[in-house]
């Protein structure tokens, strides 16, 4: 007797007796917008289907990672070699090498480069190099950013975080977080002598999509100059999505270090932190700032990664930038249309959705737009109708290199359908 096909309801009861929640990463398990996930089966350029067979058009996009959509041909045929030379070693690489002078040679000021495997790691690892170089322990952030899950870092937190409702995680201790203070987003706070470090997502793009305002960023770099504090640039979302250098080279503005993920990975788990090199040279073996890591610089993804960057050059940066400014633009008009008040701002490639009469410049604006309770509903209804964008109301859109006009208009059009569904839902 052959067993049942498996569907999404089936596999995700499954899942909730040998996972928590269900899930390997919280916003999944669809808690903030109910019903029951989907699980992917396969991907395919702008588009994924589940084990049911219905196929999305997909705006996660692995939450940014994929900028040149699902399973490029070239991407796969990169991983095929690498994977055929062996998976891993545990020691050094060509591959590495290759990856980080690229990046270097791509973002002006990042001079030296270590690869780790996630963003969070990225962050949490640039975070104590700065404090180890200043001989400082404050770190400043910012309400409604993301920096990864490590401790010290989750104060304020958005992406994940704010979809639950945590005010930071149990499990963290007071000590963690005593020296870590948070400020409001687009507004260049007072430093002392006390700090280590600055660090902020240039383009917030975990509280929604919050551009930064004119002055901001360069006023941080002021502040820290005049504190003597490292200013680091989270570019785990913004780093060879917005532009060939990353957002430090779009705005003008360069910090001391940098964190780099999901792009330079090409779909793989690989991360990275750079710098200026008196800096770097702060970690092990040379200096006293200790990371290791046994996967980091991993052959397979430094060969996705290689893949990727070698396929975006300025016209595709041109390419995805003006067809994310049409998508925002349609969406923005298909909502008005339905009669729903929205914001749909435009960084970029990046695309985000806000409800509400006003333009969103920080976390406070951005819980505002999430306490609607409008976007559960538009979101189901766009899976309904065949498109997939996150399960949670702090996240953005992500266009890629493979969506196409039609793509653009059939989401338009869905979305113009969704929005009315959920005016007459709200009524």
């Amino acid at each position: 007797m052959t067993s049942p096909p498996a569907t999404n309801r089936s596999l995700f009861e499954r899942a909730c007796r040998v996972s928590p929640g269900g899930v390997n990463s919280p916003v999944r398990a669809f808690r903030a917008v109910g019903g029951t996930p989907y699980f992917v089966a396969r991907g395919e350029g702008a588009y994924v289907w589940d084990v049911e067979g219905t196929r999305y058009i997909d705006y996660v996009q692995s939450y940014g990672a994929s900028v040149l959509g699902h399973a490029h041909p070239k991407v796969i045929e990169a991983i095929r070699r690498a994977a055929g030379l062996g998976t891993t070693f545990g020691a050094p690489t060509e591959g590495e090498v290759l990856l980080a002078e690229t990046i270097c040679e791509r973002v002006p000021g990042c001079q030296v480069l270590r690869l780790v495997s996630s963003g969070t790691e990225a962050a949490m690892t640039a975070v104590r190099l700065a404090r180890g170089a200043t001989g400082r322990d404050r770190v400043v952030l910012f309400s409604g950013c993301y920096h990864g899950h490590s401790d010290a870092l989750l104060a304020g937190g958005g992406s994940g975080v704010a979809t639950l409702g945590l005010p930071t995680s149990a499990g963290v201790p007071a000590g963690a977080v005593a020296e870590t203070l948070v400020a409001p987003y687009n507004r260049v706070p007072q430093i002392g002598r006390d700090v280590a470090a600055v660090i902020v997502e240039p383009v917030a793009a975990n509280m929604g999509l919050v551009p930064p305002e004119p002055g901001f960023l360069e006023g941080l770099r002021q502040e820290c100059d005049r504190a003597g504090a490292l200013l680091i640039f989270d570019e785990v979302i913004t780093g060879f999505r917005v532009g060939p250098g990353g957002a430090s080279r779009l705005f003008g503005v360069t910090p001391d270090l940098w964190c780099f993920g999901k792009v330079i990975g090409g779909g793989l788990p690989l991360a990275a932190f750079g710098g200026r090199r008196d800096i770097m040279e702060q970690l092990a073996p040379l200096g006293p700032v200790y990371q290791a890591g046994t996967l980091s610089g991993n052959p397979v993804a430094t060969a996705a990664g290689l893949a990727v960057l070698s396929l975006l050059e300025d016209a595709a940066y041109k390419e995805l930038s003006a067809w994310a400014g049409r998508f925002g633009a349609g969406l923005a008009a298909a909502a008005q249309e339905a009669g729903l008040a929205v914001q749909v701002p435009v960084a970029g490639p990046l695309v985000g959705i806000f409800f509400g009469p006003s333009a969103v410049t920080d976390y406070e604006g951005a819980r505002l737009s999430a306490s609607s309770g409008l976007y559960p509903a538009l979101m189901r209804g766009l899976l309904e109708r065949g498109i997939a964008i996150a399960p949670g109301p702090y996240e953005v859109l992500f266009p890629s290199l493979a969506h196409t006009g039609a793509d653009l208009e059939r989401t338009v059009e869905a979305f113009g359908e969704a929005a009315r569904a959920a005016v007459r839902g709200a009524a």
